[in-house]
């Protein structure tokens, strides 16, 4: 006779039969779980007592104010019972899932998740059997502290009805002990340091979007190697910062794996947000970035939560952060963002051919201890075609640029969109970006109409070209607001209406995310000043756009040939 309940079935089959209205990917992640329970062909099975044990555990936990035991909502039966259903076949006391990334909206029940989590297995858990490690982490020390400290309360408050669960725990201000296994919690974030012994069983992340670097969750891992279930739980809503690790890596990989364009068995992903922007003023919609909703007596309370939040907000200016935190919609930090990083990533397309076509190349010439952009644009059936390379240097070290940037330079030279400075200086070699550029030409038989640049520090790259491609055009474009500003703004509206599309060059879009307006009397252009270090990719691209986009693509034929007067 069964014990526990499966916690499915009061979620899946609402999804799929669009009862339940949610995000494409959780659809996608119920989608997965059913498709899973029909292989026989791996060595994974899920076990409906084990799901409904955790989920019940989590369901008696306390709430530290009142006292009283919290249910889940059926999102967060559907997040547990996967993780703790599915198991080996031949060892129940190992979980198919060690890695599980789970974003939604603020306000949806995080602390139900992580402090059951790290609880259960706190008491409950069986592999290690003893001394097994559990970790409340964060990016930053005083996060962690506010994790650490409410798993705490739900604990004290669980002793205080349980004699049993009082005896075999020892909480103290920094961690808390299980005395009859040896298992402990602890808080851990970036800046706290290591302890001896390090190997976290169970690691719950928390808010990883305000994660600048990799280092925590690397951190991490490096101590899990050894453990055949380990866990590590990143829980976050969206951010301000589209060049962060979760935005870049973790939050495009998740949807990768639930559309099954990766084979990543041991991965879960549960990803609650908004289709779209103009779902905002849908109401009935909300429920995609808040699963809290389909809890009948909080829908009231939530919605008019939003509602107000929404209201306030169009009155203060502070739409962009609502919409991140309250609909988990990653938006770029700033108001005056150049461009809307979704029209952006909508234009990109596989890498093209370019061979023999015409070409406008860009340069924007960084700091020699910085980056040295070139990006460019070729004439394609209806659409210029953009993409860029970047030169990369190392004079205050390369970890420490690769940090600051929050960019992996080292993996973007291996897929070939920079080039990391060899010069024991640091600096960037000015005859060896003239090399490649020589050598780009030659390999692809440019017809190069203009070399489009930003005369600051573009001598030395001037007299190389003169000296070895006295043919090429080299075209000053001043970077005052009245030469940038039409095509400034020419070049997000042919974005927006895909006639310009690229290749995705991780560099250039970074340098879109980083981008803002500044606007003076003549009109708008990319701010200098602000992300100066990151923004040259695109620099380039608008210097050779500022020249050719009064040519219509449409209309261009190999005769339409700028002449030696032509320029600004």
């Amino acid at each position: 006779m069964k014990k526990f309940d499966d916690p499915m079935p009061t979620f899946n089959p609402r999804v799929l039969d669009g009862t339940l209205l949610t995000s494409r990917w959780v659809l996608l992640a119920v989608k997965r779980h059913e498709a899973d329970l029909k292989r026989t062909d791996w060595e994974w099975e899920y076990d409906e007592e084990l799901a409904g044990k955790a989920v019940a555990f989590m369901e008696m936990l306390p709430e530290p104010k009142t006292g009283k035991p919290q249910p889940l909502a059926p999102f967060q039966k559907f997040i547990i019972g996967s993780i703790y259903g599915w198991v080996n076949k031949e060892d129940h006391t190992i979980r198919r899932f060690t890695d599980a990334f789970i974003t939604m909206a603020r306000k949806n029940g995080k602390s139900l998740l992580i402090s059951g989590i790290i609880l259960f297995e706190f008491l409950f858990g069986k592999n290690p059997a003893f001394k097994r490690q559990l970790y409340t982490a964060a990016n930053d020390r005083k996060q962690a502290g506010i994790v650490f400290n409410m798993v705490k309360d739900r604990l004290k408050a669980l002793c205080r009805q349980d004699d049993e669960i009082k005896r075999m725990t020892k909480i103290t201000r920094d961690e808390i002990i299980n005395l009859d296994d040896g298992s402990i919690i602890r808080s851990f974030s970036r800046d706290a340091g290591l302890v001896d012994g390090y190997e976290p069983h169970v690691a719950v992340v928390d808010e990883y979007a305000n994660a600048k670097t990799t280092d925590m969750l690397e951190t991490l891992s490096s101590g899990q190697v050894l453990l055949p279930s380990y866990l590590t739980f990143i829980i976050s809503t969206a951010g301000f910062d589209m060049n962060v690790p979760m935005f870049v890596s973790n939050y495009p990989y998740a949807k990768k794996v639930l559309l099954g364009e990766v084979e990543a068995e041991r991965y879960f992903a549960f990803v609650a947000e908004q289709n779209d922007l103009s779902e905002i003023d849908q109401p009935e919609t909300w429920i995609r970035s808040n699963p809290l909703l389909d809890v009948d007596s909080l829908k009231k309370q939530i919605t008019g939560y939003l509602t107000g939040k929404l209201k306030q907000a169009r009155g203060d200016g502070s739409l962009n952060s609502k919409l991140i935190k309250n609909f988990n919609m990653w938006r770029q930090a700033e108001e005056n963002s150049y461009m809307d990083i979704d029209h952006w990533n909508a234009a990109k397309i596989d890498p093209i051919d370019i061979h023999g076509k015409k070409a406008w190349i860009g340069v924007d010439v960084g700091k020699t201890s910085d980056l040295y952009a070139i990006s460019w644009l070729i004439p394609m059936d209806g659409y210029w075609y953009a993409d860029s390379f970047a030169f990369v240097g190392t004079k205050y070290g390369l970890d420490s640029k690769i940090k600051s940037d929050r960019l992996d330079y080292r993996r973007l030279q291996q897929i070939g969109q920079c080039e990391i400075t060899t010069l024991e200086s640091g600096v960037i070699d000015v005859e060896r970006v003239y090399q490649w550029l020589d050598q780009f030409v030659a390999e692809n038989e440019l017809d190069v109409q203009g070399i489009c640049f930003d005369p600051a520090q573009y001598g030395t790259l001037l007299t190389q070209i003169e000296k070895g491609h006295p043919e090429w055009l080299q075209i000053q474009v001043r970077q005052g607001t009245l030469t940038l500003s039409m095509p400034t703004k020419q070049f997000r509206d042919d974005v927006l209406e895909k006639k310009i599309k690229h290749s995705g060059n991780e560099i250039l879009t970074a340098a879109i995310n980083n981008a803002v307006l500044l606007s003076d009397n003549n009109g708008v252009r990319i701010d200098k000043n602000k992300y100066s270090n990151k923004i040259d990719a695109l620099d380039a691209l608008l210097d050779a756009f500022a020249i050719c986009f009064r040519q219509s693509v449409e209309t261009l034929t190999d005769d339409d040939v700028f002449d030696e007067d032509f320029g600004f």
